[in-house]
């Protein structure tokens, strides 16, 4: 049995081992393998997937996917005759491959992201059923060997909300997707676990008396903050729904932030802000499309060719045409991934520096643009409010204040997130804890197996 965090940024898996969580090593991606995929074409993943898997599994996948898989195989033999490598990548293998050459092939970051999205239609809902089932045995084989047996349970982490309309419809979407997934590539029981629970389970594992504790998660993709009665009475206990006192979630995470510094900090060198011929602002649909990753529909349009032609209209009409047309190459070359991961790489590198200078030559030689830690705060002002709002209510619902404030998730360890932290709870008496940022809640969801399985 093992706690899988399929995660909208990484992925990670643990099992217990003499009585503590240990995070399994998964290959050449380490620990923590980068949630994103990268296929030569995207008729080939479901034919990839089928010839993975065996049994009466494979034959009834054939009879589920065979319009996708007769589709696949040509794709396939186009791919040997020109000479190109057929092998889906995953973690950062998929970035690299992407970066190579933007225009060709299929690349994906953040699935989960996708999975609550409304409006899906089924060969929609079926390609990420195949995109998530061929992440998830990436890290089950990736598990299995370094473990050393086959793995056949597991919980799974989910946030409080996928999205944030349509919730429980967007949720029940969400986990039927994963569950179809998980029990294709042979796990046979498959449970959920809320990622902030799971996360209060490894901090509860340090408690020597009963506390009322307030988990703050914010992930690459969701922020879920939940108030846990707390002790070492609870531990094995199979049923802890009389100690979970309040949650609430939100998509807003890490993805966001990246988005919103690409907005306010690199999109000005491709013409937000800047002025038409008329004098007026430009408009910035276009840009926002361009950045929004994480939206199916806002990346659809972006790409279509109607938008192509609506860009070299604006390129006339714009006082400065040379910015417009930098986004006119994103559009025509494929390069939204590109620009929002030059956004995410600045927020990193802003955990350890105040400002900093963004290469962006791969739209114009030479051309670079400066951010700073104030660029990220005020670009995220809005979520920030938000996350303190979500707070807020948790405290509410429960009608009590925490004894202990546990902060976790990787996007907790941005220096303006933990100086809105630190802001927030300044007036409080409780306690400010600090949780291992990347792998508290994967710890958590093996104890979590553990407790059910055993």
């Amino acid at each position: 049995m093992i706690g899988f965090d399929y995660g909208t940024s990484n992925c990670a898996a643990a099992a217990m081992v003499n009585g503590q969580p240990k995070l399994i090593t998964l290959g050449e991606h380490g620990r923590y393998m980068p949630s994103t995929l990268y296929s030569p074409s995207r008729d080939i993943i479901s034919y990839t997937l089928a010839q993975k898997l065996s049994g009466a599994t494979q034959e009834a996948f054939k009879k589920e996917r065979n319009l996708q898989l007769v589709k696949g195989m040509r794709a396939m033999s186009e791919l040997k005759e020109d000479e190109i490598p057929t092998h889906i990548s995953f973690g950062e293998s998929a970035l690299t491959r992407y970066l190579e050459d933007p225009e060709e092939g299929y690349y994906l970051k953040s699935p989960k992201s996708f999975l609550g999205a409304s409006g899906l239609l089924p060969p929609q809902i079926a390609l990420f059923e195949d995109i998530v089932a061929s992440m998830m045995l990436e890290v089950k084989q990736q598990s299995e060997q370094a473990l050393g047996h086959e793995i056949t349970q597991t919980v799974i982490g989910r946030p409080i909300n996928f999205q944030g309309l349509n919730a429980q419809k967007s949720n029940q979407q969400a986990i039927e997707i994963l569950t179809n997934a998980a029990k294709r590539i042979g796990f046979k029981d498959v449970e959920f676990q809320y990622e902030p629970v799971a996360a209060g389970f490894e901090f509860e594992a340090t408690l020597t008396q009963e506390k009322r504790v307030l988990v703050v998660d914010i992930g690459g993709g969701t922020s879920d903050i939940s108030m846990l009665l707390m002790g070492p009475e609870y531990t094995k206990s199979q049923d802890r729904n009389a100690q979970l006192l309040a949650h609430s979630g939100q998509r807003i995470g890490g993805n966001d932030l990246d988005i919103q510094l690409c907005m306010r900090g690199l999109m000005p060198s491709l013409g937000v802000n800047s002025l038409a011929l008329t004098g007026k602002t430009m408009p910035t649909s276009f840009h926002w499309q361009a950045a929004s990753i994480n939206n199916i529909n806002d990346q659809t349009e972006f790409y279509s060719e109607s938008n192509q032609r609506a860009l070299k209209q604006l390129m006339k009409d714009a006082a400065q045409p040379q910015l417009i047309e930098r986004l006119l190459k994103v559009q025509q070359e494929k390069l939204s991934y590109q620009l929002v991961n030059s956004a995410e790489r600045a927020k990193i590198a802003l955990t350890n520096n105040e400002s900093l200078d963004v290469d962006l030559t791969y739209l114009t030689n030479g051309l670079s643009t400066p951010v700073s830690r104030d660029t990220l705060y005020q670009a995220n002002a809005r979520h920030l409010d938000s996350i303190g709002k979500l707070i807020a209510d948790t405290v509410e619902q429960a009608n009590c204040q925490p004894d202990v404030i546990f902060v976790t998730g990787g996007s907790a360890q941005s220096p303006v997130l933990q100086a809105y932290l630190n802001d927030y709870f300044k007036s409080h008496q409780s306690e400010l804890v600090t949780g291992d940022h990347f792998g508290s809640v994967t710890a958590g969801l093996s104890r979590w197996a553990e407790n059910i399985f055993r």
